[in-house]
């Protein structure tokens, strides 16, 4: 049931009918391409030594590395645990990639879990794309999750990628078991009533961005530089993170060739990248959700990445039985921030599904 219904039938109806429109929305997306759940298991391999690799207390690569096909694009995949572990799947966030869980992943799979995440579209090790997009990324989680297990799996989701769980569950909700939302529930603005009419002409909009970067693309390229110089240029994106992380991630995260190292990010990327589809509407799909959730949200509101939601905000559309924890003093990278308390924390909540 709806959590709407607790504010009586009118609001009740409303919120079917808006996720009746989300699922018509999901399903004219993932109708591009794979999306059979006989999906091939990806092909996993022991993840290389390199003397390049800084060194970061509690980081440790993952125990086996891969791929997997979405649509003919490759996503490079990363596992840490025992093979025969149960699953959760962990999706990142924008302009980061799967190494960027290389403390908070091996805490959770101490615990006794299978950790797997993969790289977006465009980032870490995963394949550049054509044209990228908010539906385009749900729909490589879904072959990614389908890829994984036939089963309902665990999925976490931080920022940009706990964003698009959400919108991924309200059409698929039987792949998971439970969801954890690490500050990815936006809100700072309310969902808007959009008509067709200019939900098309924002769609131009983007697109046109879009394609005009893409008709640069021979031209763009990523600055190379010193380790320390891409660290120290991340650092306004990551106020809260030490040095000594943000190098460590350059030797994780970033490509060494003979000018430097470059992020390996696709230069056509920009912040942002949600495309004509508006964060804030996901809230309606939160209170549909019937599994297991957790929210995490940082209260933080000078961190120029986080989505700056308040608890008050996100209250009103947790699902039944929904948890949400709130902190003033935690900044919108959590997991990294503070993760032997994050991974108690969802440790805490899993307990029951072990």
């Amino acid at each position: 049931m709806c959590s709407a219904a607790r504010h009586g039938g009118g609001a009740h109806r409303r919120c079917r009918a808006r996720r009746s429109v989300a699922d018509a929305w999901f399903v004219k997306s993932t109708a591009i391409g794979n999306t059979d759940c006989r999906c091939r298991r990806p092909r996993l391999a022991n993840v290389p030594e390199t003397d390049q690799t800084r060194e970061f207390p509690g980081a440790r690569a993952p125990d086996r590395t891969g791929s997997i096909d979405s649509s003919g694009l490759r996503l490079a995949l990363n596992e840490w645990g025992e093979p025969d572990a149960p699953v959760i799947a962990m999706v990142h966030g924008g302009f980061d990639f799967s190494r960027t869980f290389d403390v908070f992943a091996p805490m959770i799979a101490e615990a006794g879990w299978r950790v797997v995440a993969w790289d977006a579209r465009g980032h870490g090790d995963s394949d550049h794309a054509h044209l990228y997009g908010w539906a385009a990324d749900v729909r490589d989680h879904l072959a990614a999750i389908q890829s994984i297990s036939s089963e309902p799996i665990v999925l976490l989701g931080h920022s940009k990628g706990g964003g698009q769980l959400l919108d991924l569950l309200d059409g698929r909700p039987s792949l998971a078991r439970a969801f954890v939302n690490l500050d990815g529930l936006p809100s700072q603005f309310s969902s808007p009533d959009v008509n067709d009419r200019e939900r098309r002409r924002m769609r131009r909009a983007d697109l046109a961005s879009g394609l005009d970067r893409r008709r640069r693309r021979a031209e763009l390229t990523r600055r190379p530089d010193t380790i320390e110089g891409l660290a120290e240029r991340r650092q306004p994106m990551n106020p809260r993170l030490s040095r000594e992380w943000l190098e460590y991630l350059v030797t994780v995260g970033a490509r060494h060739d003979d000018e430097g190292w470059r992020w390996k990010i696709d230069p056509v990327l920009h912040l942002g990248g949600f495309g004509p589809w508006r964060p804030g509407w996901s809230l309606d799909h939160l209170a549909a959700l019937e599994m297991p959730f957790l929210g995490v949200l940082s209260g933080v509101q000078d961190d120029p990445m986080g989505w700056k939601s308040r608890r008050g905000d996100i209250e009103p559309f947790l699902p039944p039985g929904g948890q949400l924890e709130f902190y003033d003093d935690i900044g919108h990278f959590l997991h990294i921030e503070q993760t032997r308390f994050i991974a108690d924390l969802v440790l805490n909540f899993l307990e029951p599904l072990r």
